[in-house]
């Protein structure tokens, strides 16, 4: 969420910026700051009707004493008038705020300066590509095949035990998908981050926290009864650890990570993009999120880039790194890079990360600031990257590194399945 003071200082390089987003939010802003003017008068009103209650209850006290009961009595209808008039004042400043938190949850973050400008993910930047692309001297198996070949992914039981895009991992299929995940928390943990095992339902204060809430309230799962919601990402409830807190300088950075399930609806989702694993309702992840101090966040964020490379080349497999688009951005972030491998049999490009600086858009919303050497308080940044998604991690390397007569591991990985192939 944006700070006022920045929109009013900034209103015309936040306007030129959103425009990256194809979003024209002058008028919402101004909304904004009028709201914020009828608000600044009505607490200054309200302030003088205290200031002045305050002086007349010093009266009528100094007029009891002295026995002049009549004059105190008027200026006690004074003061009920203002009390009156107080009351009305706090309701109309209540609904000024409300109606100024509600549209200024309706603006997302203002892209960086170097965020390309750009409808959708085909105008988005190739930044990097590394790898060599696989050949096959065979014809090549999508990896939903070679998953009902080798009985490592069941898609139909899934179906039947809940709906599509909830598969059902099995035998080996079950022992990679373990593998990989101790892999990218072992890579982690040596990056510096500390493991968090967080709750997979959060309350609606974490939704709004972090921005899930309202922006995609219809992408997640909502539990009515409990008013919980299924985490669509470890993003949100590690974030929200440090939400109502006031950091010191010293604890920066402060590193987390962690593996959850992830649940979300995708509405809408159909087509041959996302057969088998390509899109699915539940799927598993590990995420780093970082909070940083403001004059690191960028550093940060390379470095978070560079972690996510070296597991995938670890892999063994070829990626690219795309700085998105405005087009393409997301709605809390300031600046993205998306990382896709190449899967082989698909002849496709799938995006198994992105990774994420916010600035102070989350930390605004959470509350998160820090105390700087002035003795000041200020907002934090905070980040995030996945390290990464499961799914299509686990497509590109059944499909990439299938062979004749089954399925080599890769090296890195061989010590966690404890065997090197699939046959």
């Amino acid at each position: 969420m944006l700070q006022i003071p920045y929109l009013r200082e900034n209103k015309d390089l936040i306007v030129e910026r959103y425009a990256k987003r194809n979003l024209d939010a002058a008028e919402t802003i101004n909304q904004i700051i009028a709201l914020d003017d009828q608000r600044k008068s009505t607490q200054q009103s309200m302030d003088q009707d205290l200031a002045e209650g305050n002086a007349l209850a010093k009266q009528i006290g100094a007029l009891f004493k002295n026995g002049k009961a009549s004059e105190a009595n008027e200026l006690k209808e004074k003061t009920k008038i203002l009390k009156e008039k107080s009351s009305a004042e706090k309701t109309k400043l209540q609904e000024i705020e409300e109606a100024q938190l509600n549209l200024l949850y309706l603006l997302p973050n203002v892209p960086n300066e170097i965020v390309p400008n750009g409808n959708s993910d085909a105008d988005n930047k190739i930044v990097a590509e590394h790898g060599e692309e696989v050949k096959f001297e065979f014809d090549a198996l999508p990896h939903w095949e070679l998953a009902k070949k080798y009985n490592l992914i069941d898609f139909e039981l899934g179906v039947k035990i809940s709906g599509a895009g909830f598969p059902v991992y099995m035998g080996k299929g079950a022992k990679l998908q373990r593998a990989l995940i101790n892999f990218f928390l072992d890579e982690a943990e040596a990056a510096g981050y500390s493991e968090v095992i967080p709750p997979h339902l959060v309350n609606e204060a974490s939704g709004y926290g972090t921005g899930q809430l309202p922006d995609k309230e219809g992408q997640m799962y909502h539990v009515g009864e409990d008013d919980l919601y299924l985490i669509p990402t470890a993003e949100v409830p590690i974030t929200n650890i440090y939400r109502d807190v006031i950091l010191k300088e010293s604890d920066f950075p402060i590193k987390n990570c962690g593996y959850t399930p992830c649940f979300r609806r995708e509405a809408g989702s159909y087509g041959k993009d996302v057969r088998g694993l390509n899109r699915l309702h539940q799927f598993d992840k590990v995420e780093i999120v970082q909070v940083q101090h403001p004059s690191k966040s960028y550093e940060a964020l390379e470095g978070m880039v560079k972690h996510v490379a070296s597991i995938l080349e670890k892999l063994g497999l070829k990626y690219r790194i795309a700085l998105l688009c405005g087009g393409d951005l997301g709605f809390t972030s300031a600046i993205t890079y998306d990382f896709e491998v190449y899967s082989a049999a698909q002849n496709r490009w799938l995006e198994v990360s992105s990774v994420s600086n916010f600035e102070t858009f989350q930390a605004n919303r959470l509350k998160l600031r820090f105390k700087n050497e002035e003795g000041k308080t200020e907002l934090a940044h905070t980040l995030n990257g996945s390290a990464l998604a499961l799914p299509r991690i686990m497509a590109a390397l059944l499909e990439n590194f299938q062979v004749e007569n089954g399925i080599k591991i890769p090296e890195v990985l061989v010590p966690y399945t404890k065997f090197d192939k699939i046959d």
